[in-house]
């Protein structure tokens, strides 16, 4: 199972994401910051507290996303696909 190892907030509620095969991904969250307790992040301060617990990423209150949906639902940074 892939797992997130880095994880960095970016302005635009992006999550600049590193994996543990090694690839740089990039994971948009506005789709779920209407939904549910993930409301709670459309405040960039609280958002951009996010970090990597259990091999996924976490905001306080243990807001989470699993880390498959990071995964697969994420963009391979430009630089990663040259390589």
């Amino acid at each position: 199972m892939i797992q997130v190892s880095q994880v960095f907030p970016t302005p635009d509620f992006g999550l600049s994401l590193t994996f543990s095969n090694g690839e740089r991904r990039r994971f948009d969250v506005r789709p779920y910051l209407d939904k549910g307790v993930f409301r709670q992040l459309q405040d960039y301060a609280r958002f951009s507290q996010v970090v990597v617990v259990a091999g996924t990423v976490e905001w306080p209150g243990e807001i989470d996303l699993c880390p498959d949906t990071l995964y697969e639902k994420s963009e391979l940074l430009q630089d990663e696909q040259a390589a």
